[in-house]
Parts: structure tokens; sequence; C-alpha cells
């Protein structure tokens, strides 16, 4: 469970950014390429789904840890896999941006979620039942 919490955590923080970059804070250069101090309309609307898929992603980390019982447990664990491929995507995928900020940033950011996911993933994470 601690590494439940802990992915909790650090996605709060990422959806606190997002959020920010949604009401117009100017630290565009650390999302979406980097390209725009303030994002522009459609940026700002992705970050906004960006929270949405950070709060499903804590969901199912919760449930694959059987903190919460959402989902039936072969989607969840399903469900974890393929969040862990999101995270190890987005390693690659900030590590290629034009944007320094962003890739000093967002790249370690990423690889602690990766590997975060993946104990979970794992079932490392498990809660296991009182005897």
């Amino acid at each position: 469970m601690p590494f439940a919490l802990a992915l909790t955590v650090v996605l709060a923080l990422l959806s606190l950014f997002q959020l920010a970059l949604v009401l117009g804070a100017p630290i565009g250069r650390f999302a979406w390429g980097g390209q725009h101090r303030v994002l522009p309309a459609r940026l700002r609307i992705g970050s906004a789904v960006s929270i949405l898929i950070y709060a499903l992603i804590d969901l199912i980390a919760w449930d694959r840890v059987g903190a919460v019982d959402v989902f039936p447990e072969p989607f969840s664990e399903v469900a974890m896999w393929v969040v862990f491929g999101y995270f190890v995507l987005g390693i690659g995928m900030n590590a290629i941006s034009r944007s320094k900020p962003e890739r000093y940033t967002m790249v370690p950011v990423c690889i602690v979620l990766a590997a975060l996911s993946f104990v979970i993933a794992t079932g490392a994470g498990e809660l296991t039942p009182a005897v």
C-alpha cells in the first residue's frame, strides 16, 4: 500500500501542475513540448483531460493493491500493466522533448511513476488478508 500512496502523492502534484496550466500559469515550458509559455486552449483542454486520467490511474492502483474494490480483479491487473506502459512511453516522449526544462523535470517524474506502477502491477504492493 505504500507504493499506491506514493503514486497518489506524485499524481496529485502533477494534477496541481496541470490545473495551473489549465488556469493559464506561465509554466508551459515544462509541458506539451515546451513550445508555449502559456498554453493555448487546445492544450489547456489536454491538461484538464490529464487530470481525469491521473484520477483513473490512481483508482486503478488502489483497486490493484486491494484498498478499494471498484473493478473486477482481472481488469485492474491488466489495467495496471497498461498504466506501467503508459509511463514508460512517457519517459521516452519526455526524453525527446525539445524543451530542456520539460526533459529535466518530467523524465525523472515519469521514471518514478513507472517504477511505482511496476511494483503495483506485479502485486508486490497488495494488501495481504489478516490471518
